[in-house]
């Protein structure tokens, strides 16, 4: 079906604009005022924003192998609900994407299965064990659009220069959780006074930034595109800073969840505050804003990570690290940032959807262009809406902005040209 999207604001020369847009055959036909098409179905946007398609570099789909948690087909979903058109799936599951038969099977079922464009990454390692490398041209052929053991940090030096040196020959990123298992000591949260009256074992800086120190290095040595997930210090932000000055070819991430909230926001010990890397230190989170606004960080990824109600209704002590994202990303960094004036609209767009897009190399995500794949998300800046678990089309509702007031709701999502999500629509 084509459409004809009558009456947008679409963002033109920083300012937002009534513009009409046209989809033909899965693809933005026209822009422009006053358009008319007979063939296509009118919707009028009401004066509703027009972007594109967001695109998230980190998801955790958890299918196949816990998909009490999630599935391609529910976590996709979600993705359509936040506005997201791309989303990159971790390869964390079980089996695990390590092989040739593994990946064209993950490959297929997220074409068929997804509602979204899904990216698919293989591990760096076999069983991401941290061991044995893969056959990383081999993986690419086989669909592979990126390389990840995330979840799990490399611990052998040798090891990680081995897979940087490989990954840089089949030119595709190489994405990295950066954690010394040596040093965590049973953390669970953020190491400081908060962690202190909680009466919680602490997770340091040092755990992200002694791994992070040492890859930095080896990716200076050996040119791969390192990509950094979840940067969540002070201290890492420096460190990517000063390598990206040397000319070491880094990117990195990171996640709503750490730019909104610190340690000091955590009430108690509950489970839904629990994720990894963890909230930080206030010092830290200003820290990664200024690193979003001075360009140190590249974009923002959600690190979605469902978890059943059973699962983070413990204590931070046993619950499983991690928070959902996909479905309130852009409303509640839209809601605490670009309407505060800390960040321009302009600003987030690019950090949720063009710059992801053009670190990763998806030439047809990211735009608004005549021409390009109809990715599109359409978002009510102007009438506040509750975050509710009813309202989520993920499985997992494991957050703590749960029934917090925002703006920026996701009206429709097209993908290729088509109705993905729509505000108001059944689950």
């Amino acid at each position: 079906m084509d459409y004809l999207l009558k009456n947008g604001r679409l963002l033109i020369n920083d300012h937002l604009q009534i513009c009409d847009l046209l989809i033909t055959d899965g693809k933005i036909a026209a822009l422009g005022n006053d358009l008319t098409a007979a063939a296509a179905t009118t919707l009028d946007l009401q004066g509703n924003f027009v972007s594109p398609g967001l695109v998230d570099l980190h998801v955790h789909l958890r299918d196949p192998g816990q998909t009490y948690k999630e599935t391609i087909r529910t976590g996709s979903l979600a993705a359509a609900h936040g506005g997201f058109t791309f989303i990159g799936a971790m390869p964390n599951v079980t089996p695990v994407p390590d092989n040739v038969q593994q990946v064209q099977t993950m490959v297929q079922r997220n074409r068929a299965e997804g509602v979204v464009h899904i990216g698919q990454y293989a591990t760096i390692t076999t069983e991401r064990t941290g061991r044995q490398l893969v056959d990383f041209p081999a993986l690419k052929a086989a669909g592979a659009f990126a390389f990840s053991n995330d979840g799990s940090g490399i611990q052998n030096t040798a090891t990680m220069e081995q897979a940087m040196r490989a990954v840089a020959e089949v030119g595709l990123p190489l994405a990295a959780h950066v954690e010394d298992d040596s040093l965590i000591h049973g953390g669970v949260m953020n190491a400081g006074t908060r962690a202190e009256q909680l009466g919680l074992p602490g997770i340091s800086n040092t755990v992200e930034t002694a791994q992070l120190a040492r890859d930095l290095a080896l990716a200076q040595a050996t040119g791969v595109h390192y990509h950094v997930c979840h940067v969540s210090t002070a201290e890492s932000v420096q460190l990517i800073r000063d390598a990206k000055e040397a000319g070491v070819n880094v990117t990195c991430e990171v996640t709503p969840h750490h730019l909104l909230l610190s340690d000091q926001d955590i009430p108690a010990d509950d489970g839904n505050y629990k994720m990894n890397p963890p909230l930080r230190s206030e010092h830290d989170r200003q820290a990664l804003i200024v690193g979003l606004l001075d360009g140190t960080i590249d974009c923002i990824a959600t690190d979605h990570a469902p978890h059943s109600d059973a699962e983070k209704q413990q204590s931070m002590r046993q619950a499983p690290f991690g928070i959902i994202g996909s479905e309130m990303a852009f409303s509640l960094l839209y809601t605490n940032f670009v309407k505060t004036r800390i960040f321009t609209l302009k600003q987030l767009i690019n950090w949720l959807s063009q710059k992801p897009a053009q670190i990763f190399q998806l030439a047809t995500s990211g735009q608004l262009s005549v021409g390009q794949p109809a990715d599109i998300a359409v978002f009510d800046l102007d009438h506040p809406y509750q975050i509710t678990a009813v309202s989520l089309l993920s499985k997992g509702h494991n957050t703590p902005f749960i029934d917090t007031q925002v703006c920026g709701e996701t009206v429709y999502t097209f993908v290729a040209g088509q109705i993905a999500y729509q505000r108001g629509g059944t689950k």
